[in-house]
């Protein structure tokens, strides 16, 4: 025991850790989706297979060992969602990337959202982030418009003929709207949550976009992003996490800029 541990080299320790990091990355990307139950099944299988072949139960034996010697073109077909999605996040820059959207950008987007909350109107508001979303912006209506409260508004009224999908927001600017977006196919969305938030859900797994979605049924508004649906209900909140998200630097600025007042403020009357 002890000669098998004096025997193991540095580089089996970093071999073991990468391997376990990649192990980890998977299933969190599966956890919540389809491809759970489609591993299981394949581990059935595979379980099949070799009590088949103790059994000596030829035929079974002949069928599943023809099935699992093609084994990983089927995995690529069966999970060519989720490959695609690991691709994506593999090819993401470990670098800070420049800010897209400005403060006052933010600031138009949030109330926007607190207006057509109000009103129950629906929306679905997409920001673009590292991952090009070229494939959806394609699907909607062009506009290349500045980012503008009642633009948003207008665009998402019942009687607008462009308020069906989502709006995609690219370097400060509405790029298109109407764009078709990808229903996710997690069985686990509450079911309160309608086509909306699927679609949201399903580029939030796909791309690292930043997705609004305002409920008209519920007045309810939900901020999506990484596969997971986090409700507002005030203005204050929502503002504090897209300036975190979008423009953190700003917002650190922004604290500090207030902490200088205060103190001067505090200096002045002493």
């Amino acid at each position: 025991m002890l000669d098998a541990i004096s025997s193991i080299r540095l580089l089996d320790i970093v071999d073991i850790l990468i391997v376990s990091y990649i192990i980890y990355r998977i299933i969190l990307l599966i956890r919540g989706t389809r491809a759970v139950q489609m591993l299981s099944g394949i581990a059935v299988i595979i379980i099949i297979y070799f009590l088949s072949g103790k059994f000596e139960l030829q035929t079974l034996h002949w069928l599943f060992k023809t099935f699992l010697s093609s084994i990983l073109l089927v995995i690529v077909i069966l999970f060519q969602a989720d490959i695609r999605r690991a691709l994506t996040q593999m090819g993401k820059t470990p670098f800070p990337k420049a800010e897209a959207v400005a403060g006052h950008d933010i600031d138009e987007i949030v109330r926007a959202a607190i207006y057509m909350a109000k009103r129950r109107i629906g929306a679905l508001i997409v920001i673009e982030q590292g991952t090009g979303l070229r494939d959806y912006v394609g699907t909607g209506h062009r506009l290349d418009a500045q980012l503008r409260y009642e633009l948003l508004v207008a665009i998402f009224l019942p009687a607008s003929p462009m308020h069906d999908g989502g709006v995609i927001i690219h370097k400060g600017r509405i790029h298109s709207s109407g764009c078709l977006l990808p229903l996710s196919q997690n069985m686990g969305i509450d079911k309160r949550y309608g086509t909306r938030h699927r679609a949201a859900l399903g580029l939030s797994e796909e791309t690292d976009a930043v997705i609004i979605v305002i409920s008209e049924e519920t007045q309810e508004i939900s901020l999506v992003q990484h596969g997971k649906i986090t409700p507002f209900h005030d203005e204050k909140t929502l503002t504090d996490i897209l300036y975190t998200l979008l423009a953190p630097r700003k917002k650190t600025g922004a604290r500090w800029k207030n902490w200088l007042t205060s103190l001067r403020s505090h200096e002045k009357k002493a």
